[in-house]
């Protein structure tokens, strides 16, 4: 669902830039507030295994589709909305830059669709409801019961799976509406709309499954991993588990995602689908144009393949691309992602620090 330049006019996408960067201060400050000193990690690891997750597409049967995790709901009931939704950003900045997957100017819808909308709307307002006791106090997800009980596990397994539905279609309404604000493709929206959702419901019952799956994992093997403030030695038993989900993430960053599924996403199929025009990523002049080329430059690997300056001859008998260099883009990613949320955890924890300490 990360939306291409050609779909968006520079009003539009300079719109939700604001929006989205807005967002980010206000998560970054409420974050700022209440950060612990295990939040930075957690969010690290997270963002890393988020990074190798959406790389593997899962085909639609039936359709010649395909989609993958958005993990919004995911990180919103692991680590609360601000460091979720800071996590997601972080993610979707390394895969606009370095990989070329989303547009520079659509960046801020893209922010917006996959981390706003599950974040601060769909996890607030729909999933605490839903779940009743598993519902969060201030701005964090707790493992601990809190008045009224924790939520049986069909309560938590249908809050789940309802908001995940919920995530996808929102957010696959919103490039609808984004593209049809825009004006600059010439898209029957009724069809592109008509296509969009029921692809993308489809999509947001394996992502709620999915999600379903790993908080089930988590909470059963170590809940201490979601608690505020763990005791003795439960720091051992996180940092394994953290150990763990990095590990997850660059074995699928690397090598199981070379095992994805070839077939166009759920935009990509109903753009084709839906016929009428849309400019080739990268094509135009102003705006579009310059942010092609800016692209171009900082993406070190389009499309997640290793980008070679030019053809050269390979041994008889070897392949296009050998097995090992096909996993370089998905570790390098796995790791620019941990590093990039990492830092920026750290400086919120050292304005937190400032602010708390007074001038001498």
């Amino acid at each position: 669902m990360h939306m291409a330049d050609a779909l968006l006019s520079p009003a539009v996408g300079g719109i939700m830039w604001a929006v989205s960067a807005g967002t980010i201060a206000l998560g970054s400050a409420q974050l700022r507030r209440e950060q612990d000193d295990r939040q930075a990690s957690l969010m690290g690891v997270l963002g890393a295994f988020l990074f190798a997750a959406q790389m593997i597409n899962f085909s639609i049967p039936g359709t010649g589709s395909s989609g993958h995790l958005g993990g919004g709901l995911l990180l919103a009931v692991l680590l609360g909305p601000s460091a979720s939704f800071l996590t997601i950003a972080s993610v979707l900045v390394v895969q606009a830059l370095f990989f070329a997957d989303g547009g520079l100017l659509a960046l801020g819808c893209n922010i917006f669709n996959l981390g706003v909308i599950p974040s601060f709307l769909v996890y607030p307002f729909l999933y605490r409801v839903l779940s009743k006791g598993g519902i969060s106090k201030g701005d964090r997800h707790l493992a601990e019961p809190v008045p009224g009980g924790a939520p049986g596990k069909w309560r938590e397994t249908a809050a789940v799976m309802i908001s995940a539905l919920v995530a996808m279609q929102l957010g696959s309404l919103a490039v609808v509406l984004e593209t049809g604000l825009s004006g600059i493709s010439s898209l029957p929206l009724e069809r592109f709309l008509l296509l969009m959702q029921p692809i993308h419901l489809a999509i947001g019952a394996v992502e709620g499954a999915v999600t379903v799956a790993i908080l089930s994992f988590v909470r059963k093997a170590r809940p201490e991993l979601l608690r505020r403030a763990p005791a003795g030695n439960a720091w051992r038993s996180r940092f394994a588990v953290l150990l763990a989900f990095l590990v997850i993430a660059l074995v699928t960053g690397g090598f199981l995602s070379q095992l994805a599924s070839k077939n166009p996403d759920g935009l990509e199929w109903s753009l084709s689908k839906a016929g009428g025009k849309v400019a080739a990523p990268g094509a135009g002049e102003g705006v579009h144009g310059l942010l092609a080329q800016l692209q171009e430059k900082s993406a070190w690997f389009p499309d997640y393949a290793v980008k070679r300056a030019a053809p050269r001859p390979l041994p008889r008998g070897a392949g296009a691309l050998p097995d090992a260099a096909s996993a370089v883009p998905g570790v390098v990613g796995t790791i620019l992602t941990l590093a990039l949320v990492c830092v920026a955890g750290a400086l919120l924890k050292k304005g937190k620090e400032r602010v708390e300490t007074p001038d001498a």
